[in-house]
């Protein structure tokens, strides 16, 4: 496996050279909401992924507002509490997408929502505190406790946060395999595990957070 600044060097190569791949980062991280938002901005950023997920993210955005409205404000309380005859009209509501499963998904995540709020202070708090060497942990809850939150739509919901993640995009994988950290695309905890490790011996190698490796791990390729 080579070292951060091995690979760094590749992706510096490939992006106009070091100061300019360094100004990206920079840029990219500035972009980053504020973590100390209510529990609802979670909820709604949560469900903004999961829609967008399989699915065009200019259409999403387009409609952004009808979801804040239809799902009324994603107030965690109320979306925890949907009854059928809500759910009945979301379901044939223009101004979202109507995707039923998806419909159902902010319930079942309100309630998660909820529950890491009692178990934490609040869902924030408990998204932007856990250690960011288990990653994966925090990834492993959100897909046995959350719905519709495993794979990269877990990553990208936590990465559109704010939260220092990386993401298992085609070109980050390609990275990890040519560094034999994993041989194909990471499902199993053991290769999930061996992905954490590579990321954790780059942070101590470099200094730099899980977020800018892994944008630096795919610019590499990419």
């Amino acid at each position: 496996m080579r070292s951060f600044d091995q690979i760094f060097e590749i992706s510096a190569n490939r992006h106009g050279g070091a100061a300019a791949l360094n100004a990206r980062l920079a840029e990219a991280g500035a972009k980053s909401p504020a973590l100390d938002e209510g529990d609802d901005r979670w909820l709604s950023r949560m469900t903004r992924a999961i829609f967008q997920a399989g699915f065009s993210w200019k259409v999403v955005e387009a409609k952004w507002p009808g979801f804040e409205t239809a799902f009324r404000g994603f107030d965690v309380a109320a979306c925890a509490m949907m009854d059928d005859e809500w759910f009945d009209r979301l379901i044939t509501d223009p101004a979202i997408i109507r995707n039923g499963t998806k419909i159902r998904a902010v319930q079942e995540n309100a309630v998660f929502v909820s529950e890491l709020a009692q178990e934490y202070g609040s869902a924030g708090k408990a998204f932007r505190e856990w250690p960011a060497r288990d990653f994966v942990g925090l990834l492993e809850l959100m897909k046995r406790r959350g719905a519709r939150l495993g794979g990269t739509t877990g990553q990208y919901f936590l990465r559109f946060s704010g939260v220092d993640s990386f993401i298992l995009s085609r070109d980050v994988v390609a990275r990890l395999i040519a560094e034999g950290v994993i041989d194909k695309p990471p499902t199993s905890k053991t290769a999930m595990r061996k992905t954490q490790d590579a990321f954790n011996t780059w942070m101590d190698q470099s200094g730099r957070p899980l977020t800018e490796i892994s944008r630096v791990l795919a610019m590499s390729t990419g």
